[in-house]
């Protein structure tokens, strides 16, 4: 067995893992923070009827649309808010697999 070789080959391999990871890492990243951008507009509708002010159809529609991205986001928070919730790493990375598989290569996020 030639030891040079077979080190050489896990080293490759192990920087391949790295950049994978750190790939996957910046991508989830910026959809994380393009979420949670989005969601600051939230407050003002969440307050309107305790303002005594009511929703209009299009505050409805974009509290439907702010629900949703925060439903996208919820296995980040459920990962990051639950004591001992590390277990669940995992299941998280299944899930951002299963989501990455399921869009289009070209499909923004929205």
């Amino acid at each position: 067995m030639d030891h040079p070789s077979h080190f050489a080959k896990v080293r490759s391999a192990g920087a391949n893992a790295y950049r994978s990871i750190c790939r996957l890492t910046e991508r989830e990243k910026k959809h994380l923070l393009r979420e949670i951008l989005q969601v600051k507009h939230l407050m003002p509708l969440l307050m309107k009827p305790r303002n005594k002010q009511s929703w209009t159809p299009e505050d409805k529609a974009d509290l439907r649309i702010h629900l949703r991205r925060l439903s996208s986001i919820g296995p980040y928070l459920i990962v990051l808010a639950l004591p001992g919730s590390f277990l669940l790493l995992p299941a998280l990375a299944w899930w951002l697999d299963r989501r990455r598989n399921r869009l289009p290569a070209d499909a923004p996020l929205v």
